[in-house]
């Protein structure tokens, strides 16, 4: 079950980078509204099943909204200023970084098949990355604001298992919404980006991002984080930049090559590599998967 939430979540993940870039909003904006608007919801959700959202809760998810935050402006920045394939692309390095945490943080050990084709896989996303270089869609400065979206989200996945040692998967959501939606009210006014909501055409694609990517995105994946490896939650990543570039060449025009496809489908069989190897057993938990939209 951990697997399959974590699945569907990354492939909702894949769609947000090309609703960003279509939203006229700036990045800031973007974060204020839709996770605001989202807390709220999950903060009505935990109301009515009489497990009100305290200040503990807001406490405890403070290190994630940090992280979320920055992870959220960077990558909403990074999207339109570069290729949504290669903002996605240099996000999905993230598991070289869990991988060398999760052992001291966490005592999690990948096989070495697992690590071989985590790095056979992150070789694709490198690929991916440099075929595109030089095309009409690229941009540095995106591409580092890309990197610095990566590592922030490194760091949101390390606060989240540690956070929901004594947070539901639910309240975590919750607080990292309403952190995320605040620290980007001042990060938005110091670099004099326009704050305005989005026009009344645009409220459709803002509410898919605030509800549909909220909950069968961030809900579900850390629902999900609390009950596989953290390695592996973040090895799944690895399949966002394959939905985000596919979605990006139908709806966005941005090109996809023969080359780039090839390393993408290297990307998708090491995945499977990986998940194929894992054990069937599941974790034991107590707190049920999420169940609002």
């Amino acid at each position: 079950m951990g697997l399959a939430g974590a699945a569907v979540a990354v492939i909702v993940w894949g769609a947000s980078g090309v609703v960003a870039k279509e939203l006229t909003m700036s990045a800031p904006a973007i974060a204020v509204y839709r996770f605001a608007m989202y807390g709220t919801a999950l903060w009505l959700f935990l109301t009515i099943r009489r497990k009100p959202f305290g200040l503990h809760a807001l406490k405890r998810s403070l290190p994630g909204g940090i992280c979320l935050a920055l992870d959220v402006f960077f990558y909403f920045y990074a999207v339109k200023h570069t290729s949504v394939t290669n903002a996605t692309l240099i996000g999905a390095l993230q598991p070289i970084l869990i991988m060398a945490l999760s052992m001291p943080l966490f005592g999690e050990k990948p096989g070495r098949r697992d690590v071989l084709a985590a790095l056979v896989a992150i070789g694709g996303v490198v690929a991916v990355v440099v075929i595109s270089a030089g095309e009409p869609t690229w941009s540095g400065i995106g591409d580092l604001s890309a990197v610095a979206a990566m590592l922030s989200w490194g760091g949101y996945f390390i606060t989240s298992r540690r956070a929901q040692e004594t947070l539901s998967s639910t309240e975590f959501t919750a607080g990292t919404s309403f952190w995320t939606a605040a620290l980007n009210i001042p990060i938005g006014l110091a670099l004099q980006q326009d704050m305005s909501g989005p026009s009344s055409g645009q409220w459709p694609l803002l509410l898919f991002m605030t509800f549909g990517v909220g909950f069968f995105g961030s809900s579900l994946m850390n629902w999900s984080i609390s009950r596989v490896p953290l390695w592996l939650a973040s090895t799944m990543t690895l399949i966002i930049p394959i939905v985000a570039s596919f979605l990006a060449w139908w709806f966005l025009d941005e090109p996809l090559t023969a080359p780039q496809g090839i390393a993408m489908a290297v990307v998708v069989g090491a995945l499977a590599v990986i998940v194929i190897g894992q054990s069937t057993n599941d974790t034991p938990a107590d707190d049920p998967m999420p169940s609002i939209v």
